[in-house]
């Protein structure tokens, strides 16, 4: 019986050589061997027309085309100093768009603050040594000059009646990419504190991808006019890319700046001289107020307008989720037979009007309707 397992193992150790060293590679492939390769020429299926672009495609080439040449691009050079107080040489990056032929450009303030030079690259790719005529720190805008030829101006349109919804284009150059155009829709309009820490009324909130460069860049409307200046984002989790909101300064704050760069050489900006807080009527129930909306006056700069006209702010300290304010001031409910319900409205007020001009503002102490006259002054810091 152990012979016989002797000669099983001995022939099937025969047989495995056998096979594995007298059979042909080609007889052991398997199903699954490298397939024949086919020398024939490569047939390709191509379109036999013109690419077709429907309707929303041909809009933003359209805007595109029509705004392209318009946008520059902003490089800053600045000197910063190391831990042994070394001078360090840093530049920085932005957008910006030409308003007349004579080469002046709106830029955000901060893509040019503290610059020792600043360089304009155009659309064709030549590139200018810039000149600082104003800026307006407040509202994050600055204007600067070129001397070059053919310039092609942006065309500005009214940012008043803007509505959430309506489709916009961010062009710019984020990350130094020249001309990148995203685009997206109005998401909000609102106050939002701007890259100063001033308070930027009406700005535009949007979707449309802005990036670090985006800034001073024109943000447009299906027309390709400019709405509003791309300023920043919100970066969510910190880190410095889109997330999905951007925010531009509205078309016509920067029309009423560069209105007092060309009358004053610098900023004058109309103010009631008070700290507002638009109401609402789930508000107005809350602080029992006897009208459901309007402007709240928190607090009245002392010495200014609203305080000379004899208008009060509030005394009684609370807050608004994590913001302090101060209630039981004067309810504003219109100025010059214009109803305010918010400071969107009473921004737009401020912007028809000059410092010095004369207004009459309607407003409730407790449950009594007045009026006053308020001279109007020059604003500062986030007071309206």
């Amino acid at each position: 019986m152990r012979f016989r397992q002797i000669v099983l193992i001995v022939f099937l150790v025969g047989a495995f050589w056998y096979f594995t060293s007298h059979r042909s590679p080609a007889r052991l492939a398997l199903s699954g061997a490298d397939p024949v390769v086919d020398h024939s020429p490569l047939a390709l299926t191509e379109a036999h027309a013109a690419p077709a672009y429907d309707s929303e495609e041909l809009a933003n080439i359209s805007v595109y085309k029509k705004a392209l040449a318009s946008v520059v691009n902003v490089t800053s050079s600045v000197v910063a100093y190391d831990f042994f107080y070394g001078a360090v040489p840093q530049q920085g990056q932005g957008s910006g768009f030409i308003l007349d032929p004579q080469g002046r450009i709106l830029t955000n303030y901060h893509v040019v603050a503290n610059a020792r030079q600043i360089e304009v690259t155009l659309d064709n790719k030549h590139t200018y040594k810039a000149k600082l005529l104003g800026s307006d720190q407040a509202h994050d805008l600055a204007l600067l000059q070129i001397n070059a030829p053919d310039l092609v101006p942006a065309t500005l349109s009214d940012s008043r009646g803007l509505i959430v919804g309506q489709k916009v284009y961010a062009i710019g150059n984020p990350f130094g990419l020249n001309g990148t155009m995203t685009t997206g829709i109005i998401s909000s309009i609102r106050s939002v504190k701007g890259p100063q820490g001033a308070l930027i009324e009406n700005a535009i909130q949007t979707d449309a991808a802005i990036n670090p460069g985006n800034s001073g860049g024109p943000l447009l409307n299906s027309r390709g006019e400019v709405i509003g200046i791309t300023s920043m984002i919100a970066t969510g989790g910190g880190a410095d890319q889109n997330a999905g909101i951007g925010f531009a300064i509205p078309i016509n704050t920067a029309k009423a700046v560069l209105e007092d760069f060309s009358k004053y050489g610098h900023v004058r900006r109309p103010s009631l001289g008070i700290m507002p807080l638009a109401i609402g009527p789930d508000l107005a129930e809350q602080m029992g107020l006897a009208a459901d909306s309007g402007v709240l006056i928190l607090r009245t700069v002392p010495g200014g307008a609203a305080d000379r006209a004899g208008l009060r702010g509030g005394k009684e300290r609370a807050y608004l989720g994590n913001t302090e304010i101060f209630l039981g001031g004067d309810l504003i409910l219109g100025i010059d037979d214009q109803p305010v319900t918010n400071t969107q409205e009473l921004s737009e007020v401020m912007n028809r009007h000059e410092v010095g001009d004369s207004v009459v503002v309607t407003f409730l102490r407790g449950q009594r309707k007045l009026t006053a006259r308020v001279v109007l002054g020059e604003a500062g810091g986030s007071q309206t």
